[in-house]
């Protein structure tokens, strides 16, 4: 297999983990919705996993970009953006304190990110494949 095909394919077990982390946040917010869970035990538990979250995303996108993998990098460019300000805003960990006002904000975050992770399994799927095709030819 290519360096490009190997690329993807860790790419693609990135966003498969990515995505099962989101659907983790969805579920302890809807967890916090019934009350299921207190918010201090929700933020202790989710606040472990922002910081690797939003690490993970960043080494993949910097990876796209240094293998020269423009649409990928492109692609990923605006998420980055948007964790690189929650970080410099320090608006990026959950505070136990004003979770229950910014919960639908949240819940809205996390769905988006999970439709993002979504696609993106599937994109960096189809690369892989290309990858795999194009070594074959």
């Amino acid at each position: 297999m290519s360096a490009i095909g190997w690329m993807y394919l860790f790419a693609v077990l990135m966003a498969a983990g990515l995505l099962f982390a989101m659907v983790f946040y969805v579920i302890m917010f809807s967890d916090l919705e019934c009350d299921y869970i207190n918010p201090i035990d929700l933020c202790q538990k989710l606040n472990v996993f922002v910081l690797p979250e939003m690490g993970a995303h960043a080494f993949l996108t910097v990876l796209f970009l240094l293998s020269g993998q423009w649409l990928s990098f492109l692609f990923n460019l605006p998420l980055l953006a948007f964790n690189i300000h929650k970080v410099q805003s320090q608006n990026h960990m959950y505070d136990a304190t004003e979770i229950f006002r910014t919960l639908p904000t949240h819940k809205r975050e996390s769905f988006i990110k999970l439709g993002f992770y979504l696609l993106s399994f599937f994109y960096y799927l189809y690369r892989m494949i290309l990858a795999l095709i194009a070594e074959n030819d």
